[in-house]
């Protein structure tokens, strides 16, 4: 690359950051300006993780060394494709990056999936996370609760829910979710699993996190806890499974524990329909049975059970964003090597993407960083190709939000506002209190600027 290369990034979560630590290490004449629809940097890390989830929350300190690079520029409350479009960005940048993630539920097309009760986890995340463009209001009033899915997501869900609010009190949880959760009337918690134990989808720690808490008693369900050829194989081929295996089978046979709430894990039950009339009164699932190969067939054996909430935690799934394809089914932006491609199958010059748009919302941070590099790479290869941005002069897109009446943010607003949420929770013991109304946000990062 022979000449200075200056590229916007979209979405400032792990996938967008990443891109921009690729690009800025490239080269000393590269520069990046990362847009994000908030105004705060993070994507999922601050609005997806639970709060009482701190390791993976510590990420967000590998991401805010690269953000706090000279050669990155945070432009906060900016929607792509709503407050400034793609056309628009051609004139400021040579290149634009699409890193905007997924963190809208995939959908569940049983009977009864949307009746008043029946929740998506990604919904209720953004609730107990503060994110402030949801409602601050959520009903908890089941007793009984079941959560769809044995992944990250379910396992979190399940346990903000089981938990008791007082021991999330140390953590960055807003007052109106402490308060919800406190008068929660909720006992018992149900995860499901379709398939079994061999096949689950959270991590080690993610499991142990579940039995940590001294009011919660994790009960696993015996009758679903089998193995196939294919279960095997899997034990004996990942650390991770069989350390899974492991734990579910120790907590299987245990000695029951006097605990006010109980969390149950079972396996082996595929949701069938969710029951009720006019809101949710009960789950029916389906008894499954291995194949031999790691995969499930029905029984016809059905259970209903008598729950009053519905949690699905099927996976997340990327949105469309304007003038750009999308494949529907995969919930992915086409491309070849982070290369994004027009409906005939062609790449659009300067167009890139990377992270969970580009290849659906699976793997860990690891795989993100290695996504993003073989994203950065394709557009490094083409740079020399890459039509010059006409206006070159950073100020340039600073002035042109300005003129479409654009409210801001900063990297320097993004650090008042971190200082005076870690400020407000320091008086309690804990890490932080995070301000949820968007409004208070934007005059908080721009006080004195």
């Amino acid at each position: 690359m022979e000449r200075p290369l200056r590229v916007a990034v979209i979405g400032t979560g792990p996938a967008g950051v990443y891109a921009a630590d690729h690009l800025i290490k490239s080269s000393e004449t590269v520069t990046v300006d990362i847009f994000d629809r908030l105004p705060t940097p993070y994507g999922l890390i601050r609005y997806g993780v639970a709060p009482d989830h701190s390791r993976i929350k510590e990420v967000v300190n590998a991401l805010y060394r690269v953000l706090n690079n000279p050669r990155i520029r945070f432009i906060g409350n900016v929607e792509y494709g709503v407050d400034v479009k793609q056309d628009e960005l051609w004139r400021f940048y040579d290149a634009t990056v699409i890193a905007t993630g997924a963190e809208k539920d995939r959908p569940l097309d049983i009977p009864g999936i949307d009746l008043p009760g029946s929740y998506g986890a990604a919904d209720f995340a953004s609730w107990y996370n503060g994110h402030p463009d949801v409602p601050r209001e959520w009903p908890l009033d089941a007793t009984e609760i079941a959560v769809i899915g044995a992944g990250n997501v379910a396992v979190d869900v399940a346990r903000i829910l089981a938990k008791t609010a007082d021991e999330l009190l140390t953590t960055e949880i807003p007052d109106n979710v402490y308060q919800a959760l406190k008068a929660s009337p909720a006992t018992d918690v149900h995860m499901f699993s379709r398939r079994g134990p061999a096949q689950v989808k959270f991590t080690p720690q993610e499991l142990r996190e579940l039995d940590a808490s001294p009011n919660v008693e994790v009960i696993v369900h015996p009758e679903g806890i089998e193995f196939d050829e294919g279960s095997l194989a899997a034990i004996r081929e990942t650390r991770h499974v069989k350390m899974c295996v492991d734990i579910l089978q120790n907590w299987a046979v245990r000695d029951p524990r006097d605990r006010p709430r109980r969390l149950h894990l079972h396996f082996l039950q595929s949701p069938v329909a969710v029951l009720g009339d006019g809101k949710v009164s009960g789950l029916r699932t389906e008894t499954q049975e291995l194949t031999g190969d790691g995969w499930v067939r029905g029984t016809g054996e059905f259970t209903d059970w008598p729950v009053q909430a519905v949690y699905r935690a099927v996976g997340y799934l990327s949105q469309a964003l304007p003038e750009l394809p999308f494949d529907n089914s995969s919930g992915t932006i086409p491309h070849t090597a982070g290369r994004i491609l027009d409906l005939d199958g062609e790449h659009i010059p300067g167009m890139y993407v990377t992270g969970w748009i580009k290849r659906g919302p699976v793997g860990l941070i690891g795989h993100t960083k290695g996504d993003a590099g073989e994203t950065i790479a394709s557009l490094l290869a083409d740079a020399d190709a890459l039509p010059a941005a006409p206006d070159r002069d950073p100020d340039a897109v600073l002035a042109h939000l300005v003129s479409r009446g654009l409210r801001y943010t900063t990297w320097a607003g993004w650090q008042r506002l971190d200082e005076h949420e870690i400020g407000l929770g320091a008086p309690h013991g804990r890490k932080r209190i995070k301000v949820v109304p968007r409004e208070n946000m934007l005059d908080i990062c721009s006080a004195d600027s």
